[in-house]
Parts: structure tokens; C-alpha cells; sequence
């Protein structure tokens, strides 16, 4: 036997590769197939018309939910086949000469398309002035769908302007609950979005020890220009002992429904009783509470996915880390949130991050932008990094006033640009976000308007600034 094997070793080899080819031919894999083509395919955009320097706003959307925003030229890979859909938006020096358009990307291929902006004269912007003779005015919103603007004073009024008219008598005065010693006073009003219904709204003021206090309220029966001194549901109030400042102040509703408050770090300078870090405690945070169905036994309830919940710290905290969160905002159509946190010494911030992601942990007083904070080196880790800083110098300021994400109709090159101010410095500036990075940064050349003290959005959401002069300014077109 062993000797037949010898002799039969020679052409054994051979036999195998015979046998696995039939094998093969007999499943159809033989019989001069090619190879299977890839699963995947790519796409090259190519964006141009453009000055040097500046970003297009084109979005590629296709099969599987695929979504991604481009500023430049570039090749995306491992494409699901199947039909793409190449939005392009106008940006301040290019409107695209074709809006939309389709192209088709194929398993194993490369696909083109081609995005061309007309170079057009660079959007200038100014501000228009619609109300004066306000007495400090910190914010401004309205209600959705209504044509009316809604501005309160931090005194504790809150005036209506009506076809172009501030309104004599307020649609609310709390004077006699707050005080304008520090940063206290009323901070800011949110209408609850089903407000054509049920008259809701909800109001962040400082009571007169110096607490925060959250407190539903609702509009008369007679009069849409008044409210109902009567209608008050306090829903939280947060003890800020000893220091007069570090209040944050912005209620607002996110896309989710829930209502979220920006709580200060508790004040003084450094966060001293460590508060931002500390998730035991309300102060230093974004908050997010369910106040759809409040009452005296129930003001909120705590919304499903709020990161401490179950265990580990209060459940009211959506997330912290945060000195003084001088305003936020949600911008939906991008699912992103924007936070500009008035830095300690040297730098001011702007954190973005996606709307539903929780438990961010912002850094204070662990860092100063990204900067660490009293010390050389510091552990970052676990730590969100801001999407932009600016020092405190000549060009700089000495605190940020955030605004809003640009939506509006007016001015549809600005789209999707977030719009920013320094209280000290009184400019105007923008920069646009995709991809996880911040690009476009433009001074618009906005001066002589006073200490900037907020911004607001209308129900058309177009956007304000308001003045320490006590005027309230709409931003348009030059």
C-alpha cells in the first residue's frame, strides 16, 4: 500500500485542484464567473464658485439614513448603493446654482457630482431697532406661531410689542418677588409649546433670597395681553447661598418636549464649594424636566434618560460641568445644542453637542475653555472640549452672550450659522458647525449698541439683540 501511495503522490495534487474545481462549477462558482463586485460604493462632490477660504453648506442624504454636511470638495466612501440627494444651501458669498439634485452610486463604483456657487456680493448685516425706553431688558422670545414679541425686563415685567407697538401695561410684573442685587432678577420666560391650548408659560427669576426659582404661570381668560396674577405653580426652587451672582437663567423647551433650565455655578469666583462637578447638587447644570402635566402634589416629573435617573446623583441633572450658562440653544433641524459658558478669567466658550446625547460633563472648574483651570496639567478625560474659545483681550471681551442658531427666512445665506456677542465688546459674530468642527468664524462689524445682555428669537425665528441701553434690535439685512 504504501508503495501505491508513492507512486500515485506525483499527480495527487492535480486530482485535488480537479475535484474542488467541479465542486466548485457545480455550486456556480466555477464556469467563468467574475468576482463578486463590492458591496459598497463612493462619491466624489466637488464644490466650487467660491472665494478662497470659504465653506459651502452642501448636504449629502441617501439610503440607511445617511446624512453628512460638507464645506469643501471631498470623496465619501462605503456607500450603501442607491440614490444620493445633494441639498446645497446659500452661504454668505455664494448662492448654488443648483439647489437640489440626485446621483446614483453603484456597488464597486466611484460616482460625481458637481455643487457651483455664483459668487455674489458678501452678506452684510445691521441691526434694526423695533422697541426703546426698556429697563434692561435680558430676553426676548413669543410664543409659537404668534406674531407678538414678548421682552422681559430683569426688573420683573415682561412687555409685549404688538404690530410694531411695546404694549404700556405688562403682560406680567413680579417686581415685588425679585431684586436686581448682583445677577438677580427675572432671567427668562419660556411658552410651553402647546401654548395656543393651554395659556402656559414658565418663568426663571431669583426670588428674594437670592434662590432660583422655577414657576409655571398662565395667561388670562379675557385678555391674550395679560396674565393671570393668580395662575403661579412653583416647579422647582434651587438654594444658591452666599454670593449674588453665577445664576445661568435661560428656560427653555428642547425638541423632545421636556423643559430645560441652565443653572450658574452658585457664584464667586473659582466655583469654590465645587458645585459644577458635583452631581449631588442642582446648581452648576443643564436640567431637564418633564412639565406636561405639573400640579401642587406633582410639579415634574423626571423624563426618561436623564443620565442620573436610577442612581449616582439628582435626577433632575441632564448635565454638568458648567459655571455660568449665559444662554443656550437648541438647534433643531441639526439635532445640536449649543451652550456659550461665561469663562472665569481668560476664556470664553461655546460647547456644541447632539441634543439627545446625556451626562455631558462640560469641564468647569476642572478646565477654563480648553485650558486647565489653577493648574499646569489636569485629567480631560471623560471632559467635552468647547467648539470655540476667545481670550479676554482687545479683540476679545470678558464674557460671552450666546445666541441662537440662525433659522429664519430673511437671510437664508446665514443659515446655520450660530450668532454670538461679549457683553464688554458689543460685536457681532458667527460660525458654522458640522462634522464635530466649528469653521467660518465672521466679525459682521456691529458697534456702538451697548452692553449686550441677550439674544432673542421670534416665532419666524428671526433673531434680536438686546441692548444694555434698553433697546431691543432685530438683525437684517445691510
Amino acid at each position: 500500500m504504501r508503495h501505491f501511495l508513492s507512486r500515485l503522490s506525483p499527480i495527487w495534487p492535480a486530482l485535488l485542484l480537479a475535484c474542488c474545481l467541479s465542486l466548485l462549477a457545480s455550486c456556480g462558482g466555477g464556469g467563468g464567473h467574475h468576482p463578486p463586485a463590492a458591496g459598497t460604493g463612493s462619491l466624489t462632490v466637488t464644490i466650487g464658485g467660491l472665494p478662497a477660504g470659504v465653506a459651502g453648506a452642501v448636504t449629502v442624504s441617501g439610503p440607511a439614513a445617511y446624512s453628512k454636511t460638507l464645506t469643501a470638495s471631498t470623496t465619501l466612501t462605503d456607500l450603501a448603493p442607491g440614490a444620493y440627494t445633494l441639498s446645497a444651501a446659500s452661504v454668505a458669498q455664494g448662492t448654488p446654482t443648483l439647489v437640489t439634485q440626485q446621483v446614483q452610486v453603484n456597488a464597486g463604483a466611484t460616482a460625481s457630482a458637481s455643487v457651483t456657487y455664483a459668487a455674489s456680493a458678501p452678506l452684510a448685516l445691521s441691526l434694526q431697532e423695533v422697541a426703546s425706553g426698556l429697563n434692561a431688558p435680558i430676553f426676548l422670545t413669543a410664543p409659537p406661531g404668534d406674531s407678538r414679541l414678548f421682552i422681559i425686563e430683569r426688573a420683573g415685567r415682561i412687555r409685549v410689542v404688538q404690530n410694531g407697538n411695546l404694549l404700556a401695561t405688562p403682560f406680567l410684573d413680579i417686581s415685588t418677588l425679585t431684586t436686581t442685587s448682583g445677577e438677580r432678577g427675572l432671567l427668562s420666560l419660556a411658552f410651553h409649546p402647546q401654548y395656543a391650548s393651554n395659556g402656559y408659560f414658565f418663568l426663571y427669576y431669583t426670588n428674594l433670597a437670592g434662590d432660583i426659582v422655577i414657576e409655571r404661570r398662565q395667561v388670562s381668560a379675557g385678555n391674550a395681553n395679560v396674565a393671570d396674577p393668580l395662575s403661579a405653580l412653583g416647579i422647582l426652587t434651587i438654594p444658591h447661598p452666599t454670593f449674588s451672582n453665577h445664576y445661568g437663567g435661560l428656560l427653555s423647551f428642547g425638541p423632545d418636549g421636556y423643559l430645560y433650565a441652565g443653572t450658574g455655578d452658585g457664584g464667586s469666583g473659582g466655583d469654590p464649594p465645587g458645585n459644577a462637578q458635583n452631581t449631588n447638587v442642582l446648581l452648576g447644570k443643564l436640567l431637564r424636566l418633564d412639565v406636561n402635566a405639573s400640579s401642587v402634589a406633582q410639579p415634574y416629573a423626571i423624563p426618561p434618560g436623564n443620565p442620573f435617573a436610577t442612581a449616582g446623583g439628582r435626577p433632575e441633572i441632564w448635565a454638568y460641568g458648567l459655571r455660568n450658562p449665559w444662554r443656550y440653544a437648541f438647534d433643531v433641524p441639526a439635532q445640536l445644542l449649543y451652550i456659550a459658558d461665561v469663562g472665569q478669567a481668560n476664556w470664553e466658550e461655546v460647547d456644541v453637542r447632539p441634543v439627545g446625547q446625556a451626562g455631558n460633563n462640560y469641564g468647569w472648574n476642572i478646565m477654563e475653555g480648553t485650558h486647565c483651570y489653577n493648574s499646569a496639567s489636569c485629567n480631560q478625560a471623560g471632559l467635552v472640549l468647547p467648539a470655540i474659545e476667545y481670550g479676554h483681550d482687545a479683540a476679545g471681551g470678558c464674557s460671552i452672550t450666546g445666541g441662537y442658531v440662525y433659522r429664519g427666512a430673511a437671510l437664508p445665506e446665514l443659515a446655520g450659522h450660530y450668532l454670538y456677542s461679549d457683553y464688554c465688546s458689543g460685536w457681532l459674530k458667527s460660525f458654522s458647525y458640522s462634522n464635530g468642527m466649528a469653521s467660518a468664524v465672521t466679525d459682521w462689524g456691529i458697534t456702538n449698541v451697548g452692553n449686550i445682555l441677550s439674544f432673542g428669537q421670534d416665532a419666524q425665528n428671526e433673531l434680536y439683540m438686546l441692548s444694555g441701553t434698553g433697546k431691543v434690535y432685530r438683525i437684517v439685512r445691510r
